[in-house]
Order: C-alpha cells, then structure tokens, then sequence
C-alpha cells in the first residue's frame, strides 16, 4: 500500500474508533460490587474502591507540605448547616524538611457540594462548564513559622481569633487570625495573593511567646468557658496554665507546672462544663483530671490507668461526662467520669490495627465518636447501637455492632474535627493531605 496516497478522513476515523470502544464494552461482562467487610482478606484481583453513593460529599485538598494538625474556625454563616455548596475555614500548620520552610496555613475552603447522584456522560462545552462550577475552592493565606508545627488550636476571643501554635522549637506562640480571616474575604487582596502564592508580605507579628516549657510538646487546648485561658502540655510531662491580663493583650503562666504525669503529655482538653477543670494524658498509660485552682502539687484529683501502652489522644463529651481515649494499642475506651476512681472503662472498642492518634465526639450526637490511626483509617462509632441478636450472618457479628463506618484513602491520619457548625461534616489531615467528608451513615 502507497502510503503517501493514502487519504484518512479523521472524523471518520474517530467515529471508527468509538463505535469499536462501544461494541468492546458491550462484550465486557460488568462485576458486582460487594460489600468489604474489616478483616475480610483480598483476592489477588480484588481492590478496595470508593463507593460514592456512600458519601454525602467528598473532597481532598493538599497543601503541599504536610499539615499534620488543624483546627476549625468558627464562622457566622450559622449552626446546623446542611444547605450546599458548604464553606470552611481552617487554619494548619505545616511540617516541611527545613525549619525556615514551615507556615502557619488560614485557609477558605469554598463551593464544596454534595457528590452527584448520575454523571453526566456528555462530552459538551456545557457539561464542562458545569463540571467547572462545581469544583471546591481552596484560598490560603500563609504566616512564616520557624519549625515545625506539632499542634495548633484555635478559639475566638471577642474580636480576636487567638490561635495556639506548638513549635518544635519548644515554644508556643499565639496569634491573631482575624485580618488573615477579614483578607480571604477580599476579591482584590485574593488577586494579589495568588501572585505571591498566598505568602504575605509584611512579617506577622505574634501576640504572645512563651518559652518557659524548655523542650517541645504536644499538648494544647483552650478554655471553653474561660476566654483565653489555655493549657499546654511539653514531653517533659510538666503542664503549664495561661491567663489572660486584664488588658487582654498579654498572658500570665504560671511558671510552677502541674505535677503528676511521669512521662511526655500527649493531649489535654478541659471540661466542657466546669471552668477549672482538666484532663491530660500521657505515655505514662494515665489519664489525670486536675483542678487548676489548686496549687500544682495537689491539683491532681483523679488518675487512671487508662491503657497498656501510651495514651496518645483524649476528647471530652460536650453532653455527657464521658472521656474517649486512644492509644498505641490501637484501643478506644469510653469512661465516665461518675465512676472514673473505679478505673474499669464503660466501653472499649477495638478496630483498629495500629496506634490511634486522633479522637473527637460529635458535637451535635452524645453517642457518636471519630477515629483515626497510622493504619491509614477512620472509624465512626454510635455507642447507642446494640448487637441484633437475630443476625446469623457471621462475618458481621465478628464486627463490633457500634461500628458505623470506616473512610479510607489517606496516608497516616494524623488529625480530625468534626465541623461544630455543620451536620455531620468531617475534615481530617494526614501525611497524604486533607478530606472533607459527609458519609450517610451520619
């Protein structure tokens, strides 16, 4: 064949080709989804696939750099929101191989909608433009941070948005985020951010440094009946207490640290309900609940063998005096604290197959809990389940019945919140980047 006169028609190949595709996939014999249950080993040609009619919505961010801890900022667009497209603010803080590389991250995460019920299999310039439309956003604004960033917490303070910020330079540093909140809102500012990548250019100037902890830490969280009063914890096992001066501009900390714990503090969080009152937990297996208007050798009230290994994270039930704790065991327990002395959880839930290393209750459900591990998931709990004893079916009666559902699909979770202003609403960080979900479990 004279391939110089050869004349090909490309529209009529392209029609040749799809209409070969079209008959191919007739002949394709379609393979029934089923239902992956924990434990239940692979075949050689099986994988684990998303099912989306099992979200509500679904979007993954990346920041680039690993945020590996995150907090939530309240907004004023309301409680109890489930009208879509959803908007989010967060603020992060990354983990970058040089400590001159690390940001603190104010984030807007906009346009985030549900998952569609059918795609559309049109190829039209319409259907682009709606596929366009309907893409989340993510604006970011970034604030020079020397080190690392191993914890950062964030609460709202009148006017002021304080946000604490653990280095691994062994300081906690606190900010205010109320004009980085004020400029995401700015269509002018936005254009000149994404000129600089989101960098700003005039040095943030901190609001309050303290150094007094002598080496890094974890440990954070701030008052929620107190305002601005903040306690940090340091690998040191010694938890530091800070008050705000009357001016509201400056802070008192308490130089002499609580005395208990015998190893690194892990986690902290006060009681949702009593102003003085707060729990820590530590690699020493403990949890202690202290009253911080007690001078620091006698504000120990409780402790609790808690689990047989490090106590990595601890959340207090904003409706129940209920603690949930995870560990390096890879367990969940639940304990109230009427019978806390007794020192025998209420429950313990054991899913996961590596350390927990994020648990947070539901702020809207008393009953329901998240969990993350380093076994790359996130579990979802609704302690008011019981076993249905008229169930035969074996593999699921080896399941634990609380177990509402597992999201994977990220690496090394280290990090979650749920949303206090939207229903249902998850947003977890790990090594791989962020997510933020809704499953229909819910």
């Amino acid at each position: 064949m004279d391939i110089e006169n050869e004349e090909v028609n490309d529209e009529e190949m392209k029609e040749d080709v799809q209409n070969n595709e079209n008959d191919d996939n007739s002949k394709v014999e379609k393979i029934p989804r089923k239902v992956y249950l924990p434990g239940q080993p692979l075949a050689p040609d099986e994988e684990l696939v998303c099912d989306p009619s099992a979200y509500i919505m679904l979007h993954e961010y990346n920041t680039g750099s690993p945020c590996l801890s995150f907090d939530i900022i309240k907004d004023c667009f309301g409680n109890k929101r489930e009208d879509y497209p959803l908007t989010a603010h967060i603020v992060a803080g990354t983990q970058a191989d040089r400590p001159n590389n690390n940001s603190v991250i104010v984030t807007k995460l906009s346009n985030m909608h549900k998952i569609q019920d059918e795609e559309s299999d049109s190829d039209s310039d319409e259907d682009d433009e709606e596929d366009a439309a309907l893409k989340p956003k993510m604006e970011s604004i970034l604030i020079k941070h020397h080190g690392s960033v191993n914890r950062i917490r964030v609460t709202q303070n009148g006017d002021v948005v304080l946000c604490g910020v653990w280095s691994e330079q062994g300081k906690v540093t606190l900010l205010d985020l109320k004009p980085q909140l004020v400029s995401l809102e700015d269509p002018i500012e936005a254009a000149a951010r994404r000129k600089t990548g989101g960098r700003v250019g005039e040095p943030i100037r901190p609001l309050f440094v303290f150094t007094g902890h002598q080496s890094e830490g974890y440990g954070i969280a701030w008052c929620p009946t107190q305002p601005g009063v903040l306690a940090t914890g340091d690998c040191r096992r010694n938890i530091h207490v800070w008050k705000p001066a009357d001016n509201g501009a400056s802070w008192s900390v308490d130089q002499r640290p609580l005395v208990g714990h015998s190893a690194s503090v892990e986690d902290l969080c006060w009681s949702p309900n009593e102003p003085y009152v707060l729990a820590s937990c530590s690699v020493d297996k403990t949890i202690r609940i202290w009253d911080t208007r007690e001078a620091p050798t006698k504000a120990c009230k409780l402790t609790v063998e808690a689990h047989t290994s490090d106590v990595n994270v601890i959340s207090w039930n904003e409706k129940e005096p209920l603690i949930a704790s995870g560990g390096d065991d890879g367990f969940l327990h639940i304990w109230d604290l009427r019978n806390f002395q007794t020192g025998s959880a209420v429950a313990s839930l054991k899913h996961h197959s590596a350390p927990i290393t994020t648990v947070e209750w539901q702020p809207c459900e008393s009953s329901v809990l998240a969990a993350g591990g380093e076994d790359d998931q996130i579990s979802l709990w609704d302690l008011a389940v019981e076993r249905d004893d008229t169930d035969t079916d074996t593999e699921i009666k080896d399941l634990p019945p609380q177990l509402m559902f597992i999201h994977q699909g990220q690496t090394e979770v280290k990090e979650l919140h749920w949303h206090p202003q939207q229903l249902g609403v998850i947003i977890s960080t790990a090594n791989s980047g962020f997510n933020v979900f809704r499953t229909i479990s819910v």
